[in-house]
C-alpha cells in the first residue's frame, strides 16, 4: 500500500472511531436518563438543559455504563496517540472537533 493510500486509510479509521466514540456518549447518557434519573424520580421538562463532565459516567450506578465508560477512554485515547505518532495536521482531522 502506498505512503498515500496508507495515511487515507488511516484517516477514513479515525474518522470511523470519532463516529463511534459519539454513538458511545450518546448510548452511555441515554442509559442513564433511563435508569438512574428515573430511579431518583429526576424529570425534566422540554427545553430544560444540563451539562455534566465525562467522569459522572465512572460513578454510575449501572457496571455497563462504566464498562463503556472506560471503553470510550481508551478509544479517545488510541485516536490521540494515533494522531500523534502520525503527525496528522488539525485540517487534516478536524472531523474529529
Amino acid at each position: 500500500m502506498g505512503k498515500k493510500k496508507y495515511k487515507k486509510q488511516l484517516l477514513n479509521s479515525l474518522k470511523s472511531l470519532g463516529e463511534s466514540e459519539l454513538l458511545l456518549l450518546k448510548s452511555m447518557t441515554n442509559l442513564m436518563l433511563e435508569g438512574e434519573l428515573k430511579k431518583n424520580n429526576i424529570n425534566f421538562k422540554d427545553g430544560d438543559t444540563f451539562s455534566f463532565k465525562d467522569n459522572i459516567f465512572d460513578y454510575s450506578e449501572d457496571k455497563n455504563v462504566r464498562k463503556l465508560a472506560k471503553l470510550r477512554r481508551e478509544m479517545l485515547k488510541t485516536m490521540n496517540l494515533i494522531v500523534v505518532k502520525n503527525q496528522f495536521k488539525d485540517k487534516e482531522i478536524k472531523f474529529l472537533s
